[in-house]
């Protein structure tokens, strides 16, 4: 029976296009997996504390911070919301990585955590993709990927993508109102063959 971790770290508990496409891919996982096990922690409305000089000397010693590896230890898959807030991720997602990432312990170049499959839903606002004039403003895709590969050694890491998220809302992007519908749509068709996909491997 495989265990899902499911992080959302949007503000917004309505309306927010990171938790959309979080939530198709958990429907799709359960659809595919029934037996399967979710851990849900919404980062938004139980926010952690900030890493702490006790807490980062504690390690594994110190209670938040081992049940947090432990939730990550025990997934067998991750899934990640993680909005772009000032071109980067959000702070209670920062404060999450800080408790649950453990130098020396499950941060090591033959971490277990490396071999399982991360999929993370960077949604923004506008378009930071190659090419576009804002290329060089994203640091979530970025951030996370060497964050991942740099600690865990993580080789598995799918991205979801919904982008120009504010054009429905902004008179001044109404030319782009398509091209978003259009990021919507795939992203939700994204996480659920991507969570069928998952399911379906770790269940076998």
């Amino acid at each position: 029976m495989a265990t899902l971790l499911h992080i959302d770290s949007s503000l917004f508990p309505e309306g927010s296009a990171s938790r959309a496409v979080t939530a198709k891919f958990v429907e799709s996982w359960k659809e595919q997996h029934p037996t399967g096990t979710v851990v849900y922690r919404d980062l938004a409305a139980q926010p952690l504390p900030h890493l702490d000089a006790a807490a980062a000397a504690a390690g594994s010693g110190h209670a938040l911070r081992a049940e947090l590896a432990a939730e990550l230890e025990a997934a067998d898959a991750i899934l990640i919301g993680a909005p772009m807030y000032n071109f980067s991720i959000p702070s209670t997602l920062k404060a999450w990585f800080d408790h649950a990432i453990i130098a020396g312990e499950n941060a090591t170049p033959d971490s277990a955590i490396g071999k399982k499959p991360f999929t993370i839903v960077a949604s923004r606002g506008g378009s930071y993709a190659a090419g576009t004039p804002r290329e060089d403003f994203e640091f979530v895709q970025n951030y996370l990927r060497k964050l991942l590969e740099g600690m865990f050694g993580a080789t598995d890491i799918e991205f979801i993508v919904p982008e120009l998220t504010l054009a429905p809302m902004k008179e001044e992007m109404a030319a782009l109102r398509p091209l978003s519908e259009q990021s919507r749509v795939q992203a939700h068709e994204k996480a659920a063959a991507k969570a069928k996909e998952l399911a379906a491997r770790l269940a076998a």
